[in-house]
């Protein structure tokens, strides 16, 4: 059997068993009428003038400006990206604008992940706010600063879910949970474009990567996905879909494969799914390389078979290879792709540079580049980084530090770290390497200024060398309470860094040892870009904080918090496994047949190894106590159609200070035709109490909180008992039960 027909028998039985087949097969597919971009008449006219080269070279985004210049030359360039600096970016806009033939403005795309200029927390940290508007101020910072230097367009959020933390990208997502996912990737779609993104202070924004992308097989980057059509829609699509609800501008496909298919060829998930189901209107762009990479992954024998899956499957943009402009004219006279199909992606490209404002202001007054943080995004990046902190333990307690402490040793390898505070992905912005972010020494002076504070590192990051242990132990003997800064460097998160063991990296683990048998008091501050196994820190460090990375104001809010100007009040939004063997795991499993017993050998766990995270999806601590009671529901029947119920908690702050609880609402669905998972987040509200104080928080719940995709991708309601679980992390206790009708 051929290749062709073996594609069309397999199709057949697609078809049979109620899946669509086009995409998942790389198919050419005619642009349907409900995934067509909406019609512009500024848009047509042009598109009738241009011709077949001009039309593919809007389809060409190309990463330096050598290349660029070289593809204006003929005309064929649609947008440019990874350049900086306004009169660099002037200087070929105006190539574009006055010396091509029809003058289409170049679209300017960065990475502008976490910050521009000004560095905010990494988004795993972000994550950890539980805050949506803690991701909406670092969008809206980060577009004011980039907009107004030139940039037009963020390849940003990131809203990859992920229940692999040897993965070093999930630095740049929220974390295992689609629900906590969506929110914040939605407020960040916001914060970026706001109500017009052709607005001088706006960003068009970039849902990525697209799609299932975090669960690459090992940990290991750009590594196959197999995923079953149920958790693709159940688990990693729902924050794309809300974000094009949310009227995100763009989309970038991803470098996996998904159950076979490699993203920038797979029609199912960009051209039925997204531009389909979802309506999507804007355009698909693809990841560096991702259409030429077809040729690598086996699904194209050239760069015209790459040409020829990627643009049908729904894939409108080219980044960096250029198999669009050099194969289109062939393609098209072969009848491989059509001129619809061209058109439709030219419509995407142009309708966004035309609500970008581009036809109309195609330049950026170089005199407003922004080339250092302002005092007002500083202080937004010291109080998301705060918000942003976790505080694993707190034995005795040890903290919060008295700002009258006599004496201070800072220890270990980060305790002066300037960029690695930043962590992966850190602003490119032409100011942002003249701003390094404050040390933890230095906002530990600042916090505590009649302090001694002294620094000894003891140790590299990923070293050996134990040398250094003994004069860090006679600086935690010489002070009154230690704090001891470990975790990794910045480059070992993010992009192709997946670490095979996720332990503290060389000897820092034994330099706690080493400050630990100097019986003085003292604190772990963990500065990092994923969860580490740190059983032997929760075992012996009297106080664990998980400050991530920061960010520009990283020693300063770190102070802020070791000495209780802020009151922790983050919550961990993944799992922190007890040893790397059992990952992945995460809170929103399913159920087996033989759920772990410690009484029964045949029962689903390690025998050498407790079952359960060391910390639980959701958990944090505070220098304050909280309680959660008086669960009520306003009613014990919901419709399947339709129905409504509130959700209503009271939240007490116990303790002897303010502080900020998460009060967070689970949902579990006990018997389900696809087995659903032990329990699902549906709710959270961060809310702030004064001590004594006492609040009823309350959340409303629907069908679609109750409902599912099945593996026909079709979502379900379905009647039964809704088991509700209220509390302060994924482990709450507090439960009651309604049914769906």
């Amino acid at each position: 059997m051929n290749r062709r027909s073996l594609l069309a028998g397999v199709g057949g039985l697609l078809a049979a068993s109620g899946v669509a087949s086009s995409g998942l097969l790389a198919t050419p597919a005619a642009a349907d009428p409900v995934s067509r971009p909406e019609r512009d008449g500024r848009v047509e006219a042009l598109l009738r003038k241009m011709t077949l080269a001009e039309k593919l070279g809007q389809l060409q985004l190309l990463g330096n400006e050598a290349d660029a210049r070289t593809a204006l030359a003929t005309g064929q360039l649609g947008g440019v990206f990874s350049v900086v600096g306004a009169a660099k970016l002037n200087a070929l806009q105006h190539i574009a604008v006055e010396q091509t033939r029809l003058r289409i403005p170049l679209i300017f795309g960065l990475d502008v992940i976490h910050g521009y200029t000004t560095n905010f927390p990494i988004p795993l940290a972000q994550g950890s706010s539980f805050d949506p508007a803690v991701a909406g101020a670092d969008a809206s910072v980060s577009a004011k600063e980039a907009r107004r230097s030139g940039i037009h367009w963020t390849y940003a959020p990131m809203m990859d879910v992920t229940h692999e933390p040897r993965w070093g990208r999930i630095a740049e997502g929220y974390g295992e949970d689609p629900y906590l996912a969506t929110k914040l990737a939605v407020s960040k779609v916001r914060g970026y474009q706001g109500d017009d993104y052709s607005s001088p202070d706006r960003l068009a924004a970039c849902a990525k990567h697209f799609v299932a992308y975090g669960g690459a097989e090992g940990g290991r980057d750009y590594n196959t996905v197999d995923v079953s059509l149920q958790r693709l829609h159940n688990l990693y699509l729902p924050p794309f879909k809300a974000s094009v609800e949310a009227g995100v501008a763009t989309v970038m496909a991803s470098f996996n494969t998904i159950s076979g298919v490699p993203a920038h060829g797979n029609g199912y998930v960009l051209h039925d799914v997204l531009k389909g189901s979802y309506g999507f209107r804007g355009f698909v762009v693809s990841d560096y390389t991702g259409v030429q990479e077809l040729i690598l992954h086996g699904l194209a024998g050239d760069g015209a078979d790459a040409a020829a899956a990627a643009l049908p499957a729904g894939v409108d943009m080219e980044m960096v290879s250029t198999n669009y402009v050099q194969y289109g004219q062939q393609l098209l006279a072969q009848r491989r792709i059509t001129n619809d199909q061209i058109d439709d992606a030219v419509r995407r490209i142009l309708l966004v540079k035309f609500k970008l404002g581009l036809f109309d202001r195609p330049y950026v007054d170089e005199a407003g580049e922004v080339k250092a943080p302002s005092p007002v995004a500083l202080a937004a990046a010291r109080q998301a980084a705060g918000r942003s902190m976790v505080l694993l333990k707190n034995d005795g307690p040890v903290l919060p530090l008295a700002k009258t402490v006599r004496s201070v040793a800072v220890v270990g390898p980060l305790g002066t770290a300037t960029y690695d505070l930043n962590g992966t992905w850190s602003g490119l912005g032409t100011g942002a390497a003249t701003t390094p972010p404050v040390t933890v020494v230095d906002g530990i002076k600042a916090a505590a200024p009649g302090a001694t504070v002294t620094y000894s590192a003891g140790c590299t990051v990923d070293g050996a060398d134990t040398s250094g242990f003994a004069a860090a132990q006679q600086a935690a003997r010489a002070a009154d309470v230690t704090v001891v800064v470990v975790g990794e460097t910045a480059a070992m998160s993010g992009e192709a860094a997946a670490r095979s063991t996720i332990d503290l990296p060389g000897v820092q683990q034994q330099l706690v040892a080493a400050i630990k048998e100097t019986g003085k008091p003292f604190v772990v501050v963990l500065v990092n870009g994923r969860p580490l196994t740190i059983p032997y820190l929760h075992d012996n460090a009297p106080a664990i904080l998980e400050a991530w990375a920061p960010g520009v104001q990283g020693g300063n809010a770190i102070a802020d918090v070791l000495f209780g100007t802020v009151n922790p009040g983050g919550k961990l939004p993944v799992s922190f496994p007890r040893a790397v063997g059992q990952i992945p795991i995460y809170y929103n499993h399913e159920n087996t047949g033989r759920p772990a017993d410690p009484a029964n050998k045949y029962t689903s766990k390690y025998l050498d190894l407790e079952s359960g995270p060391l910390y639980e999806f959701g958990f944090g601590l505070s220098y304050t106590t909280f309680r959660i009671d008086g669960l009520r529901l306003s009613d014990t029947r919901m419709s399947s159609r339709g129905g409504r119920i509130q959700v209503s908690a009271k939240v007490t702050n116990t303790g002897g200070r303010a502080g900020d609880e998460v009060v967070q609402l689970y949902l579990r669905d006990p018997v389900a035709t696809i087995v659903q998972p032990v329990r699902r987040l549906r709710g959270f509200q961060r809310v702030t109490l004064a001590a004594g104080a006492s609040t009823t928080v309350t959340f409303t719940l629907t069908p679609d909180d109750v409902g599912f995709y099945d593996n026909a991708a079709k979502f379900r309601v379905e009647p039964g008992k809704i088991e509700v679980y209220v509390g302060n992390s994924s482990a709450a206790t507090l439960t009651s039960s309604f049914t769906v009708t």
